[in-house]
């Protein structure tokens, strides 16, 4: 075997291992945000996701209640497919206006996830009003951090 069939034989082997990982960090997104969807029968959920360049990209899940508080956060950082999402229990309770404000937030790239998962909320708030709450807890699938 020459260089270049090792070379593309060892680049096709680390595109498989990768994809193998996409696919179970994909699983892992799903399981969580069906686990929040079960344990929150009303309110809303956000989906937020921040990428970066050569940082960290964030996805940030958000459980607003009909009183704008924050009910449930959690956040999945990191550079590779092994990351993990973590609850932030000390967001608990926080009014929704201060993370849109990004005072509660460590980085730029979380202010922006929450951002986008509270915008997403209020499209939901605005649009489905009178939609079930099965409805209203939905979020997208977005891409790995």
């Amino acid at each position: 075997m020459n260089f270049w069939q090792s070379a593309l034989l060892v680049l096709g082997v680390l595109w498989a291992l990768q994809s193998v990982g996409t696919y179970l960090q994909m699983r892992h997104y799903r399981r969580v945000l069906g686990d929040i969807t079960t344990r929150w029968a009303d309110g809303y959920v956000g989906v937020g996701v921040a990428k970066a360049n050569f940082g960290r990209g964030v996805i940030a899940i958000l459980v607003v209640g009909a009183d704008e508080r924050v009910r449930e956060a959690l956040v999945m950082e990191g550079r590779s497919v092994f990351a993990k999402f973590v609850s932030l229990p000390e967001l608990a309770g926080v009014p929704a206006a201060e993370l849109r404000a990004g005072a509660r937030a460590s980085s730029a790239n979380r202010t922006a996830a929450f951002r986008q998962a509270l915008e997403q909320i209020d499209r939901l708030r605005a649009g489905d009003e009178e939609a079930p709450a099965s409805a209203r807890m939905a979020g997208p699938t977005p891409a790995v951090a």
